[in-house]
């Protein structure tokens, strides 16, 4: 198959699971139980506001958020927006924008967890390549430690470490991103207390990939390392450290992979972490908004994740593509 018919099949498939993605992530809010509207109304109530008045805020509101028209006009709403790339207005915290929101949560989840991801892979690999080659001992203990960390959920990383670090040794505070009173701005202080925040979340994280990238780097090193062509080239009396260099960089190629899909799910990776630390990022935006059906910043959120997903997975495909020519034959069912 040639190449610019292997990219033309590839976008085709991709357009249309964004198509099926968007519509999912327009119905699956909808299917959640209760109404933004009776959220929003209720906790008026609280506030001793009167019956007829709730009456006519709930009728304002519904009217308002376009909640009285049938589903598929609503669908048809929510397309035309999304065309002129208007994500919509926040139910519970209008007249904030769902873009307004994404951008202030995204900054604060991209800063946790590009570092997380590169260092993890970064010190994973060279740890799972030196495992493999110099074996022995600490094989062993680096590979038996590396799987340990990995096999753990994440989740559970943040807790343990939350429970020593701020419970049992408090040197650094359980959640937040910055301290209570004061607000973003770019200023030496702030930065400082926004780094102390930072270092718990980062670490449950950084954690548990350094596991799994070593796992996986230790297993294709491995691998080369028994190759036939590895023999061979010490048949022919090459140097160590050519041949050593040769393994690494066979068995880089899987990681590589793992290292773009890793960077492309990064918006959506650390939901649960953001939310155990209160962390102010798009999971716990996200988290926020399912609590109160806010049906504009959940379909905004999902979405953002999904076209991150599929254009992460498009670009390596598309690598691959171009790489191996083999892939394209597959793709058509030559050999």
């Amino acid at each position: 198959m040639s190449l610019p018919r292997y990219l033309g099949r590839k976008a085709a498939w991709y357009l249309g699971a964004l198509l099926v993605a968007i519509l999912l992530n327009f119905l699956l809010p909808r299917l959640i139980p209760g109404n933004p509207v009776d959220t929003i109304v209720s906790s008026l109530s609280r506030g001793g506001v009167e019956g007829s008045q709730l009456h006519a805020i709930h009728a304002h509101y519904v009217h308002e958020f376009g909640l009285d028209k049938p589903l598929w006009q609503q669908f048809l709403v929510y397309l035309g927006h999304l065309a002129h790339g208007d994500l919509g207005v926040s139910f519970a915290q209008s007249p904030a924008t769902v873009q307004g929101l994404i951008g202030q949560a995204l900054p604060w989840s991209i800063a946790l967890q590009l570092p997380a991801i590169v260092i993890g892979w970064l010190v994973g690999n060279v740890l799972g390549a030196l495992a493999a080659y110099r074996g022995g001992w600490f094989d062993r203990g680096a590979f038996l430690g590396s799987l340990f960390t990995s096999s753990m959920p994440y989740y559970c990383v943040a807790i343990l470490l939350l429970y020593l670090l701020a419970v049992v040794i408090p040197v650094l505070p359980p959640s937040g991103g910055y301290s209570f009173g004061n607000a973003p701005e770019l200023s030496a202080a702030f930065v400082s207390d926004a780094l102390t925040h930072y270092w718990l979340p980062f670490l449950s994280l950084v954690i548990v990939f350094v596991g799994g990238q070593a796992v996986g780097m230790r297993s294709m090193a491995v691998y080369e390392l028994g190759s036939d062509y590895v023999n061979y080239d010490r048949g022919l009396g090459l140097r160590d450290r050519t041949i050593i260099r040769y393994i690494f960089r066979n068995a880089m190629l899987p990681q590589v992979t793992g290292l773009a899909l890793s960077i492309g799910t990064l918006v959506g990776g650390a939901l649960i972490t953001e939310i155990v630390f209160s962390y102010p990022g798009v999971g716990t935006l996200l988290f926020t908004a399912i609590s109160q059906n806010d049906y504009p910043v959940v379909t905004g959120l999902t979405l953002l994740i999904a076209v991150a997903v599929l254009v992460a997975n498009f670009c390596v495909e598309i690598a691959y593509g171009i790489i191996d020519p083999r892939i394209r034959a597959s793709s058509r069912g030559e050999r």
